[in-house]
């Protein structure tokens, strides 16, 4: 599966309609927002690199992540003039890749990269492992529980249904007196909990 914006006749302009690269919402949970730290600006510096640009974009769904922090980056590079980028998104049906491909294909006009070639890589496939530890600790800021490690197997996966989440310590109070009180929360990719010691709920973002 494999297109670019550019190849497909999206201009620049057309690219950044109803697209932006920072989303202003509250940190309450279910409702996020960019932290200072990966607050960008709409333009680009004229110094940077297309890999600089491509990092600094962020997740539609997690915009207090750039996608290098969540690891769905995979490369940039420069193919006949035109500016290749690779993706791997989190899941295959994932809803925000459109988005991501959008904001990468704007942020690179913005920059003077006129054409641009996002593609989607499917394998190797992405994994919580994959986010940077940067990642993890802007996770935690805001008040999401980073994922632990995952289960790797080179044989085929059983489905087990019923299988319990394991409660992940508080990224509020550091409890481990925590609760998961749904599977999933606002993405598929959390759940929902609680902890007892500080009284406060907090997303998990599940290890796959």
């Amino acid at each position: 599966m494999v297109s670019g914006l550019a190849g497909a006749g999206v201009s620049a302009r057309e690219a950044g309609l109803g697209v932006s690269s920072v989303r202003n919402h509250s940190h309450a949970p279910g409702v996020r927002g960019p932290g200072p730290s990966t607050l960008t600006t709409d333009t680009p510096s004229p110094a940077m690199g297309p890999t600089d640009v491509v990092a600094s974009v962020v997740d539609p769904e997690l915009p207090m992540l750039t996608l290098h922090d969540l690891g769905v980056l995979r490369g940039v590079r420069e193919v006949d003039g035109a500016i290749v980028v690779d993706i791997t998104p989190t899941y295959s049906g994932c809803p925000a890749v459109a988005e991501m491909r959008a904001d990468i294909a704007r942020r690179l006009h913005q920059a003077g990269y006129p054409r641009v070639d996002v593609r989607i890589v499917l394998s190797p496939p992405w994994s919580t492992d994959d986010i940077t530890p940067h990642g993890r600790a802007v996770l935690a800021e805001h008040g999401i529980a980073p994922p632990g490690p995952a289960a790797r197997r080179t044989t085929p996966v059983p489905v087990r249904l019923g299988v319990r989440i394991p409660a992940p310590m508080c990224p509020r109070c550091g409890s481990a007196d925590t609760a998961v009180t749904s599977a999933f929360g606002p993405t598929a990719c959390t759940a929902l909990c609680r902890c007892a010691a500080c009284g406060e709920p907090f997303e998990h973002m599940k290890a796959i």
